[in-house]
């Protein structure tokens, strides 16, 4: 990849920041003015031998490369623009760990090892072994390129990734689990998408954090670890600096995980199936269960409970879905227990109820039917009774609406 090809994108002098939450709340014209008047005083500071608040703001913040170029060339932006690609942090006082690690050269060197695992691809616990550097195709039906559905603001997702301007989800074609009842069974199996270059990718990312979104939603990243990583670089290079939310059906290998240590932010798997009947006649995958418990304990040891700022958007740790499956064939019972008791019971856990035959489950005897309220209702008991302290605040709603 030539790191210096352009994305389509504005130089990183003048990108817009015209979408802070300041300025959609109508304030910061008079914020930057002020913030003005505060530099003029924190150089009167600096000439005195004193640290302003902006210097101090400027050390904190600088792990981001944006924020390094604006202090060695001061004079490429207006004070006044200068003042407003502060705000930008100001409201934003998480700073994503992967700024560190661009800066110390690591996400580089972890997105060179993830991209040797696609010679003999060893990315997921399918290990295939075949060449997709010469895109060579195995079980997830993808070669060197990643090929993406869609991307948008997602508000269908959890209040927490939602907020007020939406996850910026990102939709990854074919999926390394392929289950058969996929409610998104035209992209995971089908393949519906357009193959892109780290370029696009990275493009897209800037393009929804420049929409207001409070974070990159990756779905179905699992079997494009390398493809996701090489776009990170070049969106850190324009500016990209709001979380990553890794979202999964918890099939992963260990060995990948860790390469997305200090990396991803939230870890959002799916624990589909507890017994192996279930998980081999759905997924061909009979050591789904044993691997996920490994892959959940591995993302909580990294990002562990999630964190919510107070405004109520998710910042970092562990998000996990669980789909109530009819005639209690996902093992929900069990997997809370799991979660409750091996993981953590700060656990924020999302119940989902919203199963309904997709794909080929029309011609299964055990999903050819919704959940009824009966089996929803008990997999929320079964939550309670594992001692689960936070259920998404949805269920409560959803139970009614069925009711």
């Amino acid at each position: 990849m030539d790191r210096d090809e352009p994305l389509g994108l504005e130089p990183v002098e003048s990108l817009q920041v015209e979408r802070l939450e300041a300025e959609r709340l109508g304030r910061v014209e008079g914020r930057c003015l002020f913030a003005t008047y505060q530099w003029g005083k924190s150089r009167r500071k600096r000439e005195e031998g004193q640290n302003s608040p902006i210097d101090k703001l400027l050390k904190r913040l600088s792990p981001d490369p944006w924020i390094g170029k604006l202090k060695k060339s001061p004079s490429s932006l207006r004070k006044y623009e200068l003042c407003k690609a502060l705000f930008r942090y100001l409201f934003i006082m998480y700073v994503p760990s992967y700024l560190q690690l661009y800066k110390e050269g690591q996400l580089l060197k972890r997105a060179e090892k993830a991209t040797n695992l696609l010679k003999k691809c060893s990315l997921c616990p399918r290990q295939c072994a075949v060449d997709r550097l010469n895109n060579e195709k195995g079980v997830c039906q993808t070669g060197t390129r990643a090929k993406v559905a869609s991307y948008n603001a997602h508000f269908g997702e959890e209040a927490p990734l939602v907020g007020r301007f939406g996850s910026g989800t990102i939709f990854f074609s074919f999926c390394n689990l392929r289950c058969s009842f996929c409610q998104n069974y035209e992209i995971s199996h089908l393949g519906e998408g357009i193959e892109m270059e780290a370029k696009d990718l990275a493009a897209i990312m800037i393009a929804l954090q420049n929409k207001g979104c409070h974070n990159i939603n990756l779905v179905t990243p699992t079997h494009v670890v390398p493809q996701i990583l090489e776009a990170l670089l070049l969106a850190v290079e324009h500016g990209l600096h709001i979380p990553i939310v890794y979202n999964s059906g918890g099939y992963e290998r260990v060995e990948t995980l860790k390469l997305l240590e200090g990396i991803i932010d939230i870890y959002m798997p799916d624990f589909k199936f507890w017994d192996k009947k279930w998980a081999d006649r759905y997924c061909s995958a009979s050591d789904y269960g044993e691997i996920a418990i490994r892959a959940f304990k591995e993302m909580y040891a990294q990002v562990g409970d999630l964190t919510i700022d107070k405004n109520g958007i998710a910042e970092r740790g562990l998000l996990v879905r669980h789909l109530v499956m009819p005639h209690e064939i996902a093992g929900t019972k069990d997997i809370m227990e799991f979660l409750s008791k091996e993981i953590s019971y700060n656990t924020y856990v999302n119940v989902m109820d919203q199963y309904r035959p997709c794909g080929t489950a029309y011609q299964d005897e055990y999903l050819n039917n919704r959940i009824s309220v009966e089996e929803y209702s008990m997999a929320l008991k079964w939550a309670h009774n594992a001692g689960l302290k936070r259920l998404d605040q949805r269920q409560g709603r959803r139970l009614l609406y069925q009711i």
